[in-house]
């Protein structure tokens, strides 16, 4: 059984703040998500925000947190799940990240800001995809397979005519041990 990870402790404001970051970024995308945007939707200046994060990646760095968190809980939850295995996992993946597109590409995309995330997260997010198949390099070939399928998807790179649940299925059956 593994443990949870939880969100960083912060203040009541800094809560508010990420909350409102989120929403932002969900809404608008992270083009969007400005210091000074951010200022305004949570009702203090821009120089108050940096009281409680010290730059524009420091909140990023929050939301990734959230990111990984809901996602890694969705993973686990698939693989836990009575019959779950590589195909239940891709679904979860594939559902997580289409719910919430904005920060499913804050989370994946460029350098990972590892520092600013609570220890162990990163390990225990990724965690399903050792579970689903019991090695370390098909872990990551198939989160790699994962990721790649959910970023064509939400960029509309597959044709028309596909069938993207048999194409899922088809990486899912290539996985199987």
């Amino acid at each position: 059984m593994t443990v949870t990870p939880e969100l960083t402790a912060r203040s009541s404001r800094a809560a508010d703040i990420v909350t409102a970051a989120r929403r932002i970024l969900e809404d608008e995308g992270v083009d969007a998500l400005t210091m000074r945007r951010l200022a305004a939707d949570v009702g203090i200046q821009a120089p108050s925000l940096y009281k409680h994060f010290p730059t524009k990646r420091a909140v990023e760095a929050a939301l990734i947190e959230q990111g990984m968190l809901e996602l890694g809980k969705a993973l686990h939850a698939a693989v836990d799940s009575r019959g779950g295995g590589v195909r239940r996992l891709l679904e979860a993946y594939r559902q997580a990240a289409l719910t919430r597109p904005a920060l499913y590409r804050l989370a994946t995309a460029g350098p990972l800001p590892r520092q600013e995330l609570p220890p162990g997260l990163e390990e225990w997010a990724g965690q399903p995809f050792y579970l689903a198949t019991g090695d370390p390099w098909r872990a990551q070939a198939l989160f790699s397979l994962a990721h790649g399928m959910v970023i064509l998807e939400l960029d509309d790179r597959f044709p028309d005519r596909s069938d993207l649940g048999r194409t899922w299925k088809a990486g899912a059956a290539a996985f199987n041990r």
